[in-house]
């Protein structure tokens, strides 16, 4: 079962991969990084397809897709 890992610490909450979801699992985690940010979370884990849309849309590369 695929599932998205987020390096909280790079996040810088700028929510790209919330948009480009199309299971619509994703959002901000209400956890802050050392930066201040809210790194992204997924919500649901289960209902992740690992398309990969969310790693391909982040700009700091904060994403990556366990198989």
């Amino acid at each position: 079962m695929p599932r998205p890992i987020f390096n909280v610490e790079k996040c810088k909450a700028c929510e790209m991969c919330v948009q480009a979801c199309p299971k619509k699992i994703l959002g901000l985690s209400g956890i802050f990084n050392g930066k201040g940010y809210s790194a992204a979370r997924c919500n649901d884990e289960a209902a992740c397809i690992g398309c990969m849309l969310c790693a391909k849309m982040c700009p700091d590369a904060v994403i990556e897709i366990y198989k």
